[in-house]
């Protein structure tokens, strides 16, 4: 009741509908009405639905689905029915986190893992939020709940190779399709849901390799135990793209498989020199709002810039000249794009270790240890407690209260390791998916909020103390030792 009322605060109080938003919900709208998956295009025209609807595959079709869906019971354009939808998703995710804590540390971690999450204002806020996050942290959650669920009950655990290997225990060949289809819905949402799909299956090589190494276990058994699991998951996750791919061939004549990088159309520009040059200084959140997001449609206020972005009177003169003539349209055409690009080579020839390993490292960190306060009051400049020193106060409570997960998410890995049952799959979750953020040239926290499932089982491995649940889990009196810890 606590976590549902914390999330209904956020409801009333900070409901947040962006520009992505409307987005999806223009997807969701045009998909019910029109059966069209597109976009609009000038003034809505009833009678002429299908000129004003622009087929589009810049967006995957999970997001909008759930919108239709709510849509169709609650009238299009309710967000706020969307919204206290949302938080019944999440308060599924709080008991979903409490199941993987139970297998993979104890019941009074699951217990504390259940506080955790049910009272964790970082998930509560993004329920409040039109945006991917809350379903895909459910789905993301519920992904690893079975995975940890097969990996105690393993496919088979005979040696000869037979028809009863290959299918194994009926019951651990169903979870691994059901962690399947739950990162498939993930990558419905997101194209980043498949890094999920990487660590499970980079899991089960290195626990086939570990069985294949140790001189007391069947070679055979271990690699058949490693294909099956690792083909359902595969098979499963990935065979709801297929439908989405040839919908993209047959409609819009392109193999696209997931979405675009940028979320763009295919007749629209990419502005890759602008986003190259962006990515040679961008490692905080407030210029990705103050700058990266402005372009194109508003002025770049070059004040705004860090130092770091023009090093020398040759690179000031020229990103000061580009900035001028963008600002003069608040547009970049080709010829303007290819001149940052142009500026990005030149900075990234001077200066590659800091472009390739230096400013990745600090973006991560910014999106890992940023207050969590981007769809709230608190100014994007909350350091400087100029306009309003208690919002900058909340931000610095949000930035504490963060430390605290992640500083306690550490600490277990560092003291309580050996209690965490398949902590390996954690940990290949989150370097995985922190690697991928740090190919990105927008650092925004939400994107690394699909981890807190993880980080809130790790920490509740801090204090959660106890037998091991995963005896019951497996419902053999004892742990299952074929895959390993």
């Amino acid at each position: 009741m606590a976590g549902f009322i914390l999330r209904l605060f956020f409801i009333v109080c900070f409901p947040a509908v962006t520009d992505d938003s409307r987005i999806y919900a223009g997807l969701a709208a045009n998909w019910l009405q029109h059966g069209i998956y597109g976009v609009s295009s000038g003034a809505p025209d009833q009678s002429k639905a299908e000129s004003t609807i622009t087929p589009t595959d810049s967006r995957l079709p999970g997001y909008p689905a759930f919108l239709a869906v709510v849509f169709l019971a609650f009238g299009i354009g309710n967000f706020k029915a969307v919204m206290l939808v949302q938080s019944l998703v999440d308060l599924g995710t709080c008991l979903i986190v409490a199941d993987v804590a139970r297998r993979v540390v104890s019941t009074q971690a699951a217990r504390i893992a259940f506080v955790m999450a049910a009272l964790c204002p970082f998930l509560a806020n993004y329920s409040a939020a039109v945006l991917t996050e809350t379903l895909e942290i459910f789905f993301t959650a519920l992904a690893l709940d079975f995975a940890v669920a097969a990996l105690n009950r393993p496919i088979s655990g005979r040696t000869e190779i037979s028809s009863e290997a290959i299918v194994g225990e009926r019951t651990s060949v169903g979870l691994w399709a059901a962690a399947g289809a739950a990162i498939a819905a993930c990558i419905l949402l997101r194209p980043d849901g498949g890094i999920l799909l990487a660590a499970v299956l980079l899991y089960l090589a290195v626990l086939a390799g570990k069985g294949v190494a140790s001189k007391k276990r069947d070679e055979r058994k271990y690699i058949i135990n490693f294909l099956v699991a690792a083909v359902v998951v595969a098979v499963f996750a990935l065979a709801p793209l297929t439908v989405w791919t040839v919908r993209n061939f047959r409609t819009l004549h392109h193999f696209q498989p997931l979405a675009p990088r940028y979320a763009n159309d295919s007749d629209e520009l990419v502005l890759r020199g602008f986003n190259h040059w962006v990515k040679t200084w961008l490692v905080e959140y407030a210029s990705v709002e103050e700058i990266y997001w402005n372009v194109p449609g508003e002025k770049i206020d070059a004040a705004k810039l860090p130092a770091r972005a023009m090093e020398n009177t040759g690179e000031r003169d020229t990103t000061l000249s580009l900035i001028d003539q963008y600002n003069e349209t608040t547009d970049i055409t080709p010829e303007l794009d290819a001149g940052f690009g142009e500026l990005a080579t030149q900075r990234i020839h001077n200066h590659p270790v800091r472009y390739y390993v230096v400013l990745p490292l600090l973006r991560v960190a910014d999106m890992w240890l940023r207050p969590r306060t981007e769809i709230l009051p608190p100014d994007v400049r909350w350091w400087e407690f100029n306009d309003d020193w208690k919002r900058s106060a909340v931000a610095v409570g949000f930035g504490v209260l963060n430390l605290a997960y992640v500083g306690a998410a550490l600490l277990a890995l560092i003291r309580r390791f050996s209690v965490i049952r398949w902590a390996g799959l954690l940990i290949c979750f989150l370097l995985l998916r922190s690697a991928m953020l740090a190919t990105l040239e927008n650092p925004e926290p939400r994107y690394s909020l699909e981890c807190y499932p993880v980080i809130i089982v790790l920490a509740s491995a801090v204090v959660g103390r106890g037998k091991s649940s995963t005896d019951e889990a497996d419902g053999r009196g004892r742990p299952s030792l074929h895959w390993g810890r």
